[in-house]
């Protein structure tokens, strides 16, 4: 176990949660498959699938699950099923050990479908009904998030006597895709709601945060650590020991820019807890949420060119139209947030920047305008594009027959 931090065990949780099955596999995982996957390729290369569908390769979910595991040693890997909730994926990730990160009782029935034991699931969302607390409670799970006193009242009716943490609002920056102001409490609100939740027959168990997704910076998690060593240290004068620090997502997946490896995220976040934890660090069990990382690169939308244009004769930008845009598939491109890299059979060609945009009478679907992107100058009405990294966040992140667009095939090989 890395620099000297050993990690406690919730027995709440299943001691498979954190992977430790997958370990002895994790360095002969392979860090440099091509990318996409050879298989991908293949798939791409013979299919005779009607454009746009999102094909996702399990097999390369499986080998980053390997290599997260061992570069997050000693930190508990717990998917995020909003990420990629598709069955083939969930119930690859419960054989090889996985957490699971659930935030309806749609995605926990769906981790127990894969044949994930009730005790690797926490119910993360911090908004639920009450009926679905009281669900989840009656199918075995036994943590849940919560950052606000009603919360706290509906667990205590529908789940007596189980584990429950809190999540801090914190502010960061260096994400892509940032999560702030809807969730979460500040330190002081916190502290109160998990004395609250002892008073109310619950265990407090410790906290949460995120840092935003698509992080690119290591450090910004010592903020959220920061901000639960306060939280950690008011409870212990109270009698209180918190022992999890849920550390979110945010670990992020290869677009159109490098990215820091997990590793460098491990060594910041252990220095952090060391720094501002001391001796207590080695009590306390690290729990990663891990998404966008795991199942990004393992997918590809095969998307077709369906009209090539200029808004005028002086135009030096031809807009490009796909039959896969905002609405059905690509919302992270909302902002230009999420840079998908974009492949084409007449990559080499000389190349001219263009708009991307989706197929929907909408003028919200513009992918790309200000991003920089070029394609080929040879690129023609009904070639096909390859969106790369697009495993995450797409096919369950759209609308539903937007214009009669239907939403987004999935092929798992």
């Amino acid at each position: 176990m890395s620099e000297a931090l050993a990690i406690a065990v919730d027995p709440q949780f299943d001691g498979a949660s954190s992977g430790t099955s997958a370990r002895a596999e994790v360095r002969t995982a392979g860090l440099d498959q091509p990318w996409p996957s050879a298989k991908l390729q293949a798939f791409l290369d013979r299919a005779a699938v009607a454009t746009p569908y999102l094909v996702i390769d399990v097999d390369t979910i499986e080998r980053k699950y390997l290599e997260i595991v061992g570069a997050l040693d000693g930190i508990d890997v717990h998917y995020a099923l909003k990420a990629n909730p598709h069955p083939d994926v969930v119930q690859r990730l419960a054989v090889r050990g996985s957490g699971f990160d659930a935030a309806s009782l749609s995605e926990v029935d769906r981790c127990l479908e894969a044949g994930a034991p009730a005790s690797r699931i926490s119910f993360g969302s911090t908004i639920k009904k009450q009926a679905d607390i009281a669900a989840a409670y009656e199918r075995g799970v036994r943590v849940f998030a919560f950052d606000a006193e009603a919360e706290l009242a509906k667990l205590a009716v529908a789940a007596p006597g189980a584990s429950v943490f809190c999540r801090l609002l914190i502010e960061t920056g260096g994400a892509e895709w940032p999560l702030s102001r809807k969730f979460g409490c500040d330190i002081a609100t916190a502290c109160e709601l998990l004395l609250r939740a002892r008073d109310l027959g619950l265990k407090p168990c410790g906290v949460s945060f995120h840092v935003g997704s698509q992080q690119t910076d290591v450090e910004q998690w010592d903020i959220g650590v920061a901000a639960a060593a306060e939280v950690f240290r008011s409870l212990a004068a109270e009698g209180i020991e918190l022992d999890l620090m849920n550390l979110g997502g945010g670990f992020p997946a290869r677009y159109r820019t490098p990215v820091p490896p997990l590793a460098d995220y491990a060594a910041a976040i252990r220095r952090s807890v060391q720094r501002r934890l001391g001796f207590g660090a080695g009590r306390i069990r690290l729990v990663a949420e891990v998404g966008r990382a795991l199942v990004a690169e393992a997918g590809v939308i095969d998307a077709e060119v369906v009209l090539i244009a200029r808004k005028s004769i002086a135009d030096e930008r031809r807009w490009v139209y796909l039959d896969a845009g905002v609405l059905n598939g690509l919302i992270e491109t909302v902002g230009e947030s999420i840079k998908y890299p974009i492949q084409t059979a007449r990559d080499g060609d000389p190349a001219m920047p263009v708009v991307l945009a989706g197929p929907t009478c909408d003028s919200f679907d513009v992918m790309y305008d200000r991003a920089g992107y070029a394609l080929p100058e040879s690129l023609q009405v009904g070639d096909r594009v390859r969106i790369l990294s697009t495993g995450a966040y797409t096919y369950t992140y759209a609308a539903v027959e937007f214009n009669g667009f239907p939403p987004l095939q999935v092929v798992c090989i």
